[in-house]
């Protein structure tokens, strides 16, 4: 894969916050990036629509990739639910000029730092409590207790990679961890925060 922007990559477990803090740095300009849209095997949900919010495949689909090198990384997150990130779809992004940022489960934004050491940001969303990841997980209403019960053991395993990132935000006060966010990314792609500016 030829080189391109950098890499920003934000992993945490389901319900820290994540998908929040990345689509509040997609909506400044100035930072130039571009969302990372991931493959899955899963069924869409509610209004999901394909190449915004996945690329939806079927499992067989998805296993011809596996097979034909088409993943800068991939992984079966639950029983025939397989995630990945599409070289073709960073590359494209690169040959826009862009930075490009990733909402990822754990295991992926690792592989990925560890192909992109220089170019990348790691950052792990680090949620209050798995108390509260479960009452975020609830209050969604988008799966049954067995999924969020499965997410929750998940949580757990997901909260010991944290010191294996560059930085952790600690998503207590979602304000506070939004502009920590900013402030990171806009020092990493060499962009002045609002915060440097005041």
């Amino acid at each position: 894969m030829s080189k391109g922007g950098k890499l920003l990559i934000f992993s945490a477990p389901s319900g820290s916050g994540k998908t929040t803090i990345v689509r509040h740095l997609l909506a400044h300009k100035e930072l130039n990036l571009a969302f990372s849209v991931s493959a899955t095997s899963r069924p869409r949900r509610g209004k999901e629509k394909n190449g915004e919010h996945y690329y939806f495949m079927s499992i067989s689909q998805f296993k011809n990739h596996i097979k034909n090198e088409d993943f800068l990384e991939w992984e079966e997150v639950y029983r025939d639910n397989f995630y990945g990130t599409l070289k073709s779809e960073v590359e494209r992004l690169w040959a826009e000029g862009k930075n490009v940022i990733f909402d990822i489960d754990v295991a992926g934004g690792l592989r990925i730092k560890k192909k992109y050491q220089k170019e990348t940001l790691a950052v792990f969303v680090k949620p209050p409590s798995v108390d509260e990841l479960k009452i975020r997980l609830k209050k969604r209403s988008t799966e049954s207790d067995d999924k969020i019960n499965m997410r929750i053991a998940k949580a757990s395993v997901e909260l010991a990679t944290a010191p294996q990132f560059d930085v952790i935000i600690k998503n207590y006060d979602l304000d506070i961890a939004l502009k920590e966010a900013h402030d990171l990314v806009a020092n990493f792609v060499g962009v002045k925060s609002n915060s440097e500016e005041e």
